[in-house]
């Protein structure tokens, strides 16, 4: 039986086929996307100079699903992607992402309970307001200076909300990103 606590090991050989260690057989992108959804990890390397290949494959395989239609990632959101390499948000994102994902995962369970009974079941995520505010404090904060971001992104003025570009709303921006630092830092 396989030990399903440590990585599936799949080798590419020179021929760019690939070879599942546990089960002795070769494996397709979909078979490794299959592994993944059913919860198993996998580590991807290439037999000869042994470099870990494991990114390279995994974005393949998304890029593959959105070709095909099986969109998760909206336009803006790959815009914003893209547009990160190119600015100071390269060092934070990855723990930014990950701790958005984490809070999905989280709040997995109670979104799934609440699906067929709210309109839009994505409110029902504990925590979601609070990181559909974050995720916006912090993409204007590090977005704001760059062609094309204000515009297309600000949403309306929220009742009660600060002014934008005060200093009000400068120091809960500042609160917010203290706030995701702190959970930040927990991971």
């Amino acid at each position: 039986m396989a030990d399903t606590a440590k990585p599936l090991l799949i080798k590419r050989y020179a021929s760019r086929r690939l070879y599942n260690t546990e089960t002795s057989d070769y494996v397709t992108l979909e078979d490794i996307a299959g592994f993944i959804r059913s919860g198993r990890e996998v580590q991807i390397v290439d037999l000869k100079s042994g470099d870990d290949l494991t990114r390279q494959y995994l974005l393949q395989i998304v890029a593959e699903h959105e070709s095909k239609g099986d969109t998760v990632l909206p336009t803006n959101v790959l815009t914003d992607l893209v547009r990160s390499y190119a600015t100071n948000m390269q060092a934070v994102m990855p723990q930014f992402l990950q701790a958005s994902f984490e809070m999905l995962r989280e709040g997995q369970s109670k979104m799934v309970e609440n699906l067929s009974t709210m309109p839009n079941p994505l409110a029902a995520v504990p925590g979601f307001e609070a990181l559909r505010k974050q995720q916006e404090a912090f993409m204007k904060t590090m977005m704001g200076g760059l062609p094309g971001w204000g515009s297309a992104t600000t949403a309306p003025k929220e009742e009660g909300a600060p002014e934008p570009g005060s200093a009000e709303e400068l120091a809960e921006i500042k609160k917010q990103f203290a706030e995701l630092q702190k959970k930040l830092s927990k991971l």
